[in-house]
């Protein structure tokens, strides 16, 4: 890797770690470069699910204050998250990446949808469904999204908003921040398998984390400080972006 190569590692590290805190989609921006520099897609899934790890973490601390009180249903929906994180970083190992190549902008473009009709459609989940966890149905969502996330997760944040904005009597923002931890226990558990048992290239991991450290930390400055309209907004242009690439290759 040249110096040149390691700048721009770096600066998409910073971008993914700010979009992933406030919405969710990092991954399509560090994924990208280090194909571009010569790493295996393989070998560049894995590196960049590791490397973003820290950042997830800044982007936590940075939401601590749209956490308190949310501890119990973050310990149920988290174990659910994690054991899918599990089952999509296998998956990862065992199978062809072409396996969810069809069915994953369509989930996309569903957590969009849900993100944008969220406060109608919890008016009617919270009447006939209340729930102060969400209920099973939310437990098994976001299993599945952990799957894919622990698989690849372009856009995994979009997915678990539109979950969390649904089924939660929660305003937009304190679920933006369960959002970011249950991304975090997905990403962390996917990235000890690799660690374990899959080829790391460990360069890029480093310059990955270290972007996506600050980025975390911007990400909640930015994040927190808009309105839930726009917030929705955000989440609706960017999903929609990431299903049109993922759609056209």
């Amino acid at each position: 890797m040249t110096p040149l190569e390691a700048i721009v590692v770096i600066v998409a590290g910073v971008a993914a770690g700010t979009l992933n805190t406030i919405v969710g989609a990092g991954t399509l921006l560090t994924f990208p470069v280090l194909l571009a520099i010569g790493y295996p897609p393989v070998v560049a899934n894995v590196s960049n699910t590791i490397g973003l790890v820290p950042g997830a973490f800044s982007g936590v601390l940075g939401y601590r204050r749209e956490l308190v009180g949310q501890r119990d249903r973050l310990i149920r929906l988290g174990i659910a998250g994690a054991i899918g994180g599990l089952t999509g970083a296998l998956l990862l190992l065992a199978l062809p990446a072409s396996v969810f190549d069809a069915v994953v902008p369509v989930l996309i473009l569903l957590g969009v949808a849900l993100v944008l009709l969220q406060p109608r459609l919890a008016r009617y989940v919270n009447h006939h469904h209340a729930s102060p966890h969400g209920g099973l149905l939310l437990v098994l969502g976001v299993y599945l999204v952990g799957v894919y996330g622990g698989y690849f997760g372009a856009a995994q944040g979009v997915l678990l908003l539109g979950l969390l904005g649904l089924l939660l009597s929660e305003g937009l923002q304190r679920a933006n921040a369960a959002k970011n931890v249950l991304a975090l226990l997905i990403n962390l558990v996917a990235a000890l398998v690799f660690i374990a048992v899959a080829e790391v290239a460990w360069l890029p991991v480093v310059l990955i984390a270290l972007g996506a450290v600050v980025g975390g930390q911007l990400g909640a400055r930015v994040g927190r400080r808009l309105p839930d309209f726009w917030l929705r907004v955000l989440v609706a242009v960017i999903g929609i972006g990431v299903a049109i690439r993922l759609l056209i290759g």
